[in-house]
């Protein structure tokens, strides 16, 4: 598939609903409604708050790629900073609008978008964050370099993509080829196909290192760590038993989110 076929597919998927709305049957846009998306966010992914440090940029111009359903946004604006927000989707715009105006709240800037051709001038941004967006993005090293190219000198980069050697992308690699009779698919097929929008990747450490290592940047951070989506909470007897495999075996490194911290020089 062409990556314009594949980039149409992507925004089709994420327009039918922003991630994390599909937990909530409230009504659409209501205070309970995205309440209960915020609760469901951070009660599955509680590693967003020591990642983002969202305290800790107030006052500064950020940009956050990939905006959502809106919860981390929210948590810019809370914050102080002079948050600004894009998205490829309209549903993803429309549903923090919503949130924004609920909670008497403002953004700097909010807009549809493509990461792959960032509408801002270089060096505009004292911090660039994006949490689980770019690797849906036909060529997330594009992504990568605007994001880079938008970022200030000595400013602060912060983005989360998914880690192929971790315990998700092996669960997923044996419900989707393993048990189909395709033991030889390999994981990054598995995920292209299976994981969320068509299209979706996971990467290795060194091929974080080996993306980054032609951009003005040096890594601070790379850091992974078990997630609730290893331990599959979804699934009551695998996420017992996957708690415990864990619990036993320690591997941290082989956690789902590959959380990435950068310094543009």
């Amino acid at each position: 598939m062409n990556t314009s076929l594949l980039k149409n597919e992507v925004k089709h998927y994420w327009n039918q609903a922003s991630c994390g709305t599909e937990i909530t049957k409230k009504s659409k846009f209501s205070y309970a409604y995205f309440e209960e998306i915020e609760e469901a966010r951070y009660r599955i992914e509680p590693e967003i708050f020591s990642f983002a440090q969202f305290t800790r940029f107030h006052g500064k111009k950020m940009l956050e790629v990939g905006v959502g359903a809106g919860s981390d946004f929210l948590q810019w604006v809370r914050a102080g900073t002079q948050a600004h927000g894009i998205d490829l989707t309209q549903e993803a715009v429309d549903n923090v609008r919503a949130r924004l105006k609920i909670y008497g709240l403002e953004a700097a800037d909010l807009r549809v978008g493509d990461a792959e051709n960032l509408p801002y001038p270089n060096n505009s941004f004292d911090l660039v964050y994006s949490w689980g967006v770019i690797h849906h993005s036909p060529d997330t090293e594009r992504c990568l370099a605007e994001i880079i190219r938008v970022t200030r000198p000595s400013g602060s980069i912060k983005v989360m993509v998914y880690n192929r050697h971790s315990f998700f992308a092996l669960y997923q690699w044996i419900r989707s080829a393993l048990f189909k009779g395709k033991p030889f698919q390999g994981l990054r097929k598995v995920l292209f196909n299976h994981q969320e929008s068509l299209g979706t990747k996971a990467y290795t450490r060194r091929e974080i290192k080996n993306m980054t290592k032609k951009y003005p940047v040096t890594i601070t951070k790379i850091d992974t760590t078990i997630t609730s989506h290893d331990l599959l909470y979804y699934r009551p007897f695998l996420h017992k038993l996957s708690s415990r495999v864990v619990s036993l075996v320690g591997w941290k490194r082989w956690g789902w989110f590959m959380m990435i911290e950068l310094r543009k020089v």
